[in-house]
């Protein structure tokens, strides 16, 4: 009984997720948007890159 409560759950989860995902289409390309606009980051050492130049001083 627990199985199949468990199972129905997951399925309607599955039906949730793919309704939305032709109801709003453009939730996720704002997300896809967003991971794009990611703060720069410095090649050579990992470092968020602030202004035009890393504080390892090589060009980021």
């Amino acid at each position: 009984m627990l199985v199949k409560v468990i199972l129905i759950f997951l399925l309607a989860m599955v039906l949730v997720g793919m309704v939305g995902k032709l109801v709003f289409p453009s939730a996720i390309d704002r997300m896809k948007a967003k991971a794009r606009l990611r703060s720069p980051v410095c090649k050579s050492c990992g470092r968020y890159v602030i202004g035009k130049s890393c504080d390892c001083g090589k060009k980021g």
